[in-house]
């Protein structure tokens, strides 16, 4: 679906002529009639929303509807879905809370942002799990209807924090969403309970006139949801324009806010808002047709990767074929006999399954066959904390099988960039003839950002040649396939489909002889092969890392990097921004390519004084950076299941850049 900026249907009314001159007379001559003064409108540059309630409640589509209608009215934004591991976590308990943030605004931006300037409770355990967040002076809209005695008991309070005073230093707007919501239901014949779930629309609809938000699009979504039942598709349009028309005409909302489009944050193109999840999706799909290839994906659900199996198995228009297996095993397994048999094979999973897959991307690394592995991190060990985030599976990607067992590591840094990445992810693999791990994360795979859509001439070229003759002479003159020749170049070993005549080969995990491909117990030969696999991987081309530092290394330049991988490049990059502000220079680089590293990151390493490295885990890039340059970085790490927050960092590169 194309995002294409739209204006409410208020918006694009015609004004209304002037009046004829008697007209106006016969209307002084009535009798006076109340009229809702006219509601300030501010201007605001940015925005911080963020929806909470139950897990029942709505609250990620609500959040999914705003995102739509924002990205739709050409605003850059970022979002982060929170919502817990349960499928329905005990309701009305803070376990149970799931909650959206969105961060929007008419300039470019790289966070969900830090605290939110609006929180929407819908009960009392949203509110009393957000408040820490919330600064003094922001907007709390609370859905007074939930706010009962076994409510505020459920969620640990003691007496109603509405009452108490507790909610003293924010602007309190105590809404009954569910009583409006069934009233302007009554027509339909619903029961209140089938009424009250339609209160997030009512929600959304009352945040969407807030902020001036298009509206066309909502609709719409909501007749194709439920299209098969229109009346429940006509009630929730009932529902979101009641809301609409609530934020209208009470009292209690005075203050509406604009924030205008950010035209001058996005090249001109078309642009749509993707998470990542759905990016890599695509990029897969796109790198399929690049090769032209048919794309397998043999796959076990995992949150959070489980999108992108759904995704993939509604484009087999495409060459796309997906296999849900019944087990990690079997779906890596399956991707590896893809691979094998001429096809781009993909397997999705999380940390859990790249442990019980290792041995098949141990055999995919002595096949060096092209695999793609895609490990969408989330916070461990074991099952740990399945909806939240984290970056501890780097060693593992590194060095989690037996024996030597190299092969490229890359982490996108954006949601919209695990489209890029995944494209890069197999230009290797085809390339190089070998597996490749890409590491998205929770972060990433859930949340949002605008992304414009690439002309298919701007994707790269991923087609490739497979054998189709023999490719050795023995020294009777007989030729024969060494399915182990390399390429001189990239140490690649040629790609055969079964099935050609006269390429017939041998596969398996024991080790093979040089060329020939036949088992060898060669100790000679182990060390050659070892050897190789290893400079194959190390020698993938990949770009040079680039730096930010406005004043250069040198001279007036900044004397501290800060190095990072993977989603912390929206916290990195707003931090530094937020020190540059305040008038400290300071250098930023991103690294995409964690194995092989990029050429001259030795070298810009070494051209500074001091090297900080934040990240999602206890320091596991940094334990890499420091073995292979024997460089001093110093990490700065959390691992709490959340990302970093701008200020967090910023405070982090402060205290580093004056006390070391």
């Amino acid at each position: 679906m194309l995002v294409q900026t739209s204006l409410s249907a208020e918006a694009q009314a015609e004004p209304e002529s002037e009046a004829e001159p008697e007209a106006q007379a016969e209307s002084e001559a009535e009798p006076a009639v109340d009229v809702p003064p006219a509601k300030e409108v501010r201007r605001l540059d940015r925005v911080i929303i963020r929806f909470a309630g139950d897990s029942g409640d709505g609250m990620q589509l609500t959040g999914d509807r705003f995102t739509s209608q924002t990205a739709s009215f050409g605003n850059d934004l970022s979002t982060l879905p929170d919502f817990p591991a349960e499928i329905r976590a005990p309701a009305g308990t803070l376990p149970g809370v799931s909650s959206f943030q969105l961060h929007f605004a008419d300039h470019d931006i790289l966070t969900p942002g830090d605290a939110p300037d609006v929180l929407v409770a819908m009960n009392p355990a949203a509110l009393k799990a957000n408040l820490p967040d919330v600064p003094r002076g922001a907007e709390i809209i609370v859905n007074t209807d939930e706010f009962t005695k076994r409510a505020l008991a459920r969620a640990g309070y003691r007496a109603s924090p509405l009452e108490d005073g507790s909610l003293d230093g924010y602007h309190v707007h105590p809404v009954p969403l569910g009583t409006l919501t069934v009233e302007a239901l009554k027509e339909f014949g619903l029961s209140r309970k089938d009424a009250d779930r339609s209160k997030n629309m009512f929600t959304l609809g009352l945040l969407s006139w807030m902020y001036h938000r298009p509206t066309e699009g909502t609709e719409a979504f909501l007749r194709r949801k439920f299209a098969k039942k229109p009346e429940i598709a006509g009630a929730n349009i009932a529902a979101f324009r009641a809301g609409w028309n609530f934020g209208e005409t009470t009292e209690d909302f005075a203050v509406s806010y604009e924030v205008a489009p950010a035209a001058k944050a996005f090249p001109p193109g078309t642009y749509r808002s993707i998470s990542g999840n759905l990016a890599l999706s695509y990029g897969l799909v796109a790198a399929g047709r690049r090769a032209d290839l048919p794309l397998f994906l043999g796959s076990y659900p995992i949150t959070p990767a489980s999108d992108i199996l759904h995704e993939l198995s509604r484009h087999k228009n495409f060459g796309v074929r997906t296999f849900q297996a019944e087990d990690e095993i079997a779906g890596i397994g399956a991707a590896l006999g893809a691979a094998f048999g001429g096809s781009l094979g993909v397997t999705t999973t999380s940390g859990p399954g790249i442990a019980l897959k290792s041995e098949t991307i141990g055999l995919a690394v002595s096949l060096e066959l092209p695999l793609l592995i895609v490990d969408i991190q989330r916070g461990g060990p074991s099952t740990g904390l399945p909806t939240k985030t984290e970056q501890a599976d780097l060693l593992q990607a590194m060095f989690g099988r037996n024996g030597e067992a190299p092969l490229p590591v890359i982490a996108p840094a954006t949601p919209s960039d695990c489209f890029t990445a995944a494209l890069d992810a197999a230009r290797i693999a085809l390339t190089y003839r070998t597996p490749v791990i890409l590491l998205s994360d929770g972060c990433l795979a859930n949340g949002s950002e605008p992304w414009r859509i690439p002309e298919t001439d701007e994707l790269p070229d991923l087609r490739v040649q497979f054998a189709t003759r023999p490719n050795h002479t023995l020294d009777d003159g007989t030729e024969v396939f060494w399915p182990y020749k390399r390429d001189e170049h990239t140490l690649a070993r040629p790609w055969a489909i079964p099935g050609t005549p006269g390429l017939e080969h041998r596969i398996g995990g024991i080790e093979k002889a040089d060329g020939s491909g036949d088992i060898s117990y060669d100790p000679a030969n182990h060390e050659l092969m070892v050897r190789t696999r290893q400079a194959k991987i190390d020698g993938i081309d990949v770009p040079d890392i680039e730096v930010d530092n406005p004043g250069g290394a040198d001279g007036d330049g900044a004397k501290l990097l800060v190095l990072g991988w993977g989603s912390t490049y929206g916290p990195i990059t707003a931090a530094v921004r937020r020190v540059r502000a305040a008038g400290r220079r300071i250098a930023q680089a991103h690294l995409r390519h964690i194995n092989p590293f990029p050429a001259n990151l030795g070298e810009i390493l070494n051209a500074y004084d001091k090297v900080i490295i934040p990240e999602m885990n206890t320091g596991q890039l940094a334990t890499l950076i420091r073995a292979e340059y024997l460089v001093d970085a110093r990490s700065c790490t959390q691992v709490n299941g959340m990302p970093f927050k701008a200020e967090q960092l910023a405070h982090a590169l402060e205290e580093a850049m004056q006390h070391g």
